[in-house]
């Protein structure tokens, strides 16, 4: 499950934060609209990639622990389970953490405000629907 947060803000901090430039960490409280305020989004979307990194090395270091244990099976369909849940958890709690309770970034600040809601639903639909897929994977694996 840690390896799919880590992947999760991965995902969220390569593809959102740089490559489409959606939102940074604070750009709802700190608008990009300066450099003062660019270089401040960008140290926090720093910080941001270096808790998502710990995390990624604490599901490395669980997942190597584990697979030297005698009585471990590697399977793929718990591995992406695990990795579905996690990813899913990561939208879903950064989704009401960050984006309504604390309103630090929305997904999708490059629209009309009054459409940002919307695209914080699908996001939290999204991890949702993550998280259901990789409980029904586990459920038909394990009974």
């Amino acid at each position: 499950m840690f390896l799919g947060l880590g992947l999760g803000g991965f995902f969220d901090g390569i593809v959102l934060h740089q490559l489409l430039q959606w939102h940074h960490m604070l750009s709802s409280w700190y608008p990009i609209n300066t450099i003062e305020n660019l270089e401040l989004n960008t140290f926090w979307d720093g910080v941001f990639h270096s808790g998502t990194y710990v995390f990624v090395l604490a599901g490395l270091f669980i997942l190597w622990r584990s697979g030297r244990l005698n009585h471990f099976r590697w399977s793929t369909g718990d591995l992406v389970a695990a990795m579905l849940i996690g990813f899913g958890a990561f939208n879903l709690i950064e989704g009401i953490i960050d984006h309504q309770v604390l309103g630090l970034h929305h997904v999708n600040e490059t629209i009309a405000r009054s459409l940002w809601l919307f695209w914080d639903i699908g996001f939290l639909a999204w991890g949702g629907a993550m998280v259901a897929v990789g409980m029904l994977i586990l459920r038909r694996r394990h009974g």
